[in-house]
């Protein structure tokens, strides 16, 4: 059996104007302290494949324009909204004040397996992803709402963070019937 692949132009693909005038997935990322701008890049992309309502880049996270984001966000930086913030802890806390559920995605006493974690499609979240030698900051997790981790079998038990944005995005977009809304 031959099976071809599509070419572009017979995906679909929505302009990135268009972007922000679909429904909204209430979904919005939260990137704490990303040093690498090509993993900043890599969230864009994958924000803009599973349509989260936007990106919050915090602390010392690059922001566009950016040679660097651009290399790995294929554009997905013009058409994801999202926004600079200094502190990670006061934006999670105007979230939650706005009735986002805060969720981490982090190796914690407490996390649940992200394949047990079962979001509501009533409500907003807001997923935070840290930094790739620290993770997400400790203060970050105590004022979340829980976290979530990524069961894993080899050696290394970590991800590369843009991995990990793709999995958990993946996971929540597909509980949250994203797809139906759209």
């Amino acid at each position: 059996m031959r099976d071809r692949k599509l070419l572009n132009f017979e995906l679909g693909r929505i302009k990135p104007e268009s972007y922000r005038d679909l429904p909204g997935s209430g979904i919005v990322l939260v990137l704490d302290n990303i040093r690498s701008a090509h993993n900043v890049g890599s969230a864009f992309r994958t924000a803009d494949a599973f349509k989260a309502d936007k990106i919050w880049l915090c602390g010392i996270c690059a922001t566009p324009p950016s040679a660097e984001i651009h290399k790995s966000a294929l554009g997905a930086e013009d058409s994801v909204p999202w926004e600079h913030r200094a502190d990670t802890l006061s934006l999670v806390r105007e979230l939650q004040a706005r009735g986002y559920t805060v969720i981490c995605a982090e190796q914690t006493e407490h996390a649940v397996e992200l394949q047990e974690f079962r979001p509501q499609s009533d409500r907003p979240y807001a997923l935070v992803f840290g930094n790739e030698v620290d993770g997400v900051q400790q203060e970050v997790v105590d004022a979340s709402d829980g976290s979530v981790v990524i069961p894993q079998f080899g050696t290394k038990h970590s991800l590369n963070v843009s991995v990990s944005v793709g999995v958990v995005l993946w996971e929540f977009a597909k509980s949250k019937l994203l797809y139906h809304r759209i």
